[in-house]
């Protein structure tokens, strides 16, 4: 379990892909880290077989989940905090909120779904392709090969930049074996909670984009429908996980501020304010002419590594969460 940031705890619901450690450094999830530790003090843990967690496990079921995501949220001290799942997080989120009502202010579904691919499953056809997708993650899971990595980044990151597709496939090698993959995904074509949705009665936000490749945009509509009073935003895009240059991130990290109570209308700091190194402003400018973190590393003579970690404190020092954000900051200059 790692977390950061100070304020109201958000607890994030295990998923398949997460490592707490080697996502600090990742230019998907990092700037997740960010963006809800800005305001929150944000938790995550690694589901079991995964990341840092005890990659030696014989217990991979669902219910296995249920009861690691109960015992991390015993240990926290708070009465309450927010939930968050993401995809196959939200069936953990949901379950969790209607045994414990009591100790969730806000459940947050992020292109989740109700029910996984076997279960949802009506055709013969259907039922194929969940089985198909099993074994060939169970048989290209993680491998140096071209043709399997941008197979399963596509269906996670469709838009992501080549920088981002790169450190998608290195993830898997780093969080989970081929076959443990494979098995928690067997776990998770399995997963039907849509009728435990229907009984919640915790204040919800769903958002889903309308383009997601890895789960289909009406499970967020049919989460919408059985959840009473939850609030349900669309988003426009083709990723299962946002990125923070596009614009479905701010819509979702805007609309969630607001379900949280947390809409602060913060302004960036211009550059004149925002105490900038002259190295970071060149850095800065370079950004500003739309080079990607592997051109601007290769015209600096650095690792595209130590360039994501000088951006991310130019982004914290100019008060901005993504590229797009800190562009329109430097040309208003």
């Amino acid at each position: 379990m790692a977390s950061c940031g100070q304020g109201q705890v958000i607890l994030r619901a295990a998923h398949w892909l997460s490592h707490v450690d080697y996502d600090l450094e990742s230019p998907v999830w990092r700037p997740w880290l960010q963006a809800l530790s800005a305001h929150n003090r944000f938790v995550r843990y690694d589901p079991r077989g995964c990341g840092l967690s005890d990659r030696h496990v014989f217990d991979l079921s669902v219910e296995a989940w249920h009861a690691d995501l109960a015992a991390v949220a015993a240990s926290i001290e708070e009465p309450r905090f927010v939930l968050l799942g993401l995809s196959q997080g939200g069936a953990l989120a949901i379950a969790y909120a209607l045994k414990y009502p009591e100790r969730v202010s806000h459940l947050v579904l992020l292109n989740a779904y109700g029910q996984g691919a076997r279960a949802r499953a009506q055709t013969e056809a259907e039922r194929l392709e969940a089985e198909t997708l099993v074994n060939f993650v169970r048989v290209g899971w993680g491998r140096d090969n071209p043709a399997f990595c941008r197979f399963f980044t596509n269906l996670f990151i469709p838009d992501g930049t080549p920088e981002q597709h790169r450190w998608w496939g290195d993830l898997e090698r780093q969080t989970a074996t081929a076959d443990v993959a494979a098995q928690l995904l067997w776990q998770m074509q399995g997963i039907d909670v849509l009728d435990l949705a229907a009984m919640l009665r915790v204040p919800t936000l769903i958002a889903h984009s309308r383009g997601d490749m890895r789960v289909p945009f009406d499970q967020g509509c049919k989460l919408a429908a059985a959840i009473p009073g939850a609030s349900f935003v669309p988003l426009e895009s083709k990723n299962h996980v946002l990125l923070p240059d596009e614009p479905a991130w701010n819509v979702f990290q805007t609309e969630l501020a607001a379900f949280l109570g947390q809409d602060r209308s913060v302004r960036p700091r211009a550059v004149s304010e925002a105490g900038l190194t002259p190295a970071e402003a060149a850095l800065l400018d370079l950004v500003a002419e739309g080079l990607d973190n592997r051109a601007i590393a290769e015209r600096l003579g650095k690792s595209a590594k130590t360039v994501r970690n000088q951006l991310s404190v130019i982004f914290s020092k100019l008060g901005v969460h993504s590229r797009s954000q800190a562009i329109v900051v430097a040309l208003s200059r």
